[in-house]
């Protein structure tokens, strides 16, 4: 069976689909970023928050809570996704998702909102997989990479959004507002409903059980396994900044206001940088552009740690937001075009769900470097080493990213 056949078959690409696949995930991917962005975002809020009596170290554990949700929602949407099709575990998710935002917004205490955190990474962690491999199947041959760029930048841009309503209400507002302006997606389910087909294939037949343990077969397990590793560190680097850089800054001198402008210069690199990233990707340099993510991360989280006029401060912002989040992409990217479109949601939700314990021991992980050391350079050096690992696993990646036995789909 063809590639082109194997898509058809295993995944919802039917013209109407492929028409709205790229908004409709770009919208999913906003809400995605936003509730990613917002704990960061309302950090030092909530440091000063005297009620709760926040510490570094409860805000890293806030960080994590979210992340420890993210593997249970990665593994059971890529799973649901190959047996039953997009539009359940998609609409699903964001209703999920925005429900848990308004109980965020609306606890009394520590205890319920941590928990509501916790269900909130649930949401998040299935929407990778779910959209992501929907956007791949969509796409036109030669165009996956762009397509997820494109789609995939949209958490960029929630996080810009997420990072400007903090500045403009911040800390005048209370922070809980961010949070229940979160549950407004809730009205995007029924559009979610409407334009995902029900399912790209028959449910129940014996051939769409995919078994997790396809991926371990001899010809693939060290590139499985080498994924894992890698979206790991790309996780890990990615939850450490998002939910530490306005704190990180704000110690090392600058005030809140300023501190989110250095949030919102992140966010729009990784929303904006991105895309050209991509168009490179497609030409046939995709490990050479994953590559590149993860060492522009760890130049611009070294030089955001120097002494620089405020203007570099802002550009190296921006370019370590296109390097985190241009490297989770980019990971994703690549596992796309290396595994078969029967596996593909299986593979990334299961890499994924792997990969989200570097998003739950990241922000711990930010918090406990900080404590160690009263140097304002710490939190920076801990941001740089997942970045600089995250390089060298993608470094030891199949140079064409095709699996064996598969034809080389570039």
């Amino acid at each position: 069976m063809t590639e082109e056949q194997t898509v058809t078959h295993s995944s919802p690409t039917i013209p109407a689909t492929r028409r709205g696949a790229l908004p409709l995930a770009f919208l999913v991917f906003f809400i995605d970023g936003y509730d990613l962005f917002v704990l960061g975002t309302v950090g030092p809020s909530l440091l000063h928050h005297a009620e709760w009596d926040v510490s570094p170290g409860t805000l890293g554990t806030l960080g994590s809570v979210t992340a420890a949700g993210m593997p249970l929602g990665s593994l059971l949407a890529g799973w649901a996704s190959d047996r039953w099709g997009y539009r359940l575990p998609m609409a699903a998710s964001v209703a999920w998702v925005s429900v848990c935002m308004l109980v965020a917004g609306l606890a009394p205490g520590l205890g319920l909102f941590g928990a509501a955190r916790f269900g909130t990474g649930i949401g998040i962690g299935a929407l990778a997989p779910v959209v992501g491999a929907f956007v791949a199947g969509a796409a036109p041959k030669g165009r996956r990479a762009l397509h997820l760029a494109v789609a995939m930048g949209a958490i960029g841009v929630g996080g810009t959004g997420c990072a400007l309503l903090g500045r403009l209400l911040l800390p005048e507002t209370p922070f809980q507002r961010l949070f229940l302006i979160g549950a407004l997606p809730l009205l995007a389910v029924p559009l979610i409903w409407r334009t995902v087909p029900a399912r790209g294939r028959t449910a129940g037949s014996g051939q769409d059980r995919v078994p997790v343990g396809a991926l371990f077969a001899p010809a693939g397990r060290r590139v499985t396994v080498l994924f894992c590793a890698t979206a790991f560190m790309s996780l890990a680097l990615l939850f450490s900044t998002t939910a530490w850089l306005p704190t990180v800054m704000l110690r090392s001198g600058y005030d809140l206001k300023s501190s989110l402008e250095f949030s919102i210069a992140f966010t729009i690199g990784a929303s904006v940088g991105v895309m050209g990233l991509a168009l490179l990707a497609d030409r046939g340099h995709l490990k050479a552009v994953t590559l590149g993510c993860f060492l522009l991360a760890a130049c611009a989280l070294f030089l955001l740690s120097t002494p620089q006029e405020r203007w570099l401060l802002l550009v190296m912002s921006a370019v370590a937001g296109l390097g985190s989040l241009g490297g989770q992409n980019m990971v994703i990217a690549c596992m796309s075009a290396y595994f078969p479109a029967r596996l593909r949601g299986t593979a990334l939700g299961f890499c994924l769900a792997v990969g989200r314990a570097g998003a739950i021991i990241g922000p711990t992980y930010v918090a406990f470097a900080t404590d160690l050391s009263d140097s304002a350079k710490a939190g920076f050096y801990a941001f740089m080493i997942p970045a600089v690992l995250g390089a060298v696993l993608v470094s030891f990646l199949p140079r064409g990213m095709t699996p064996a036995g598969e034809p080389d789909r570039r």
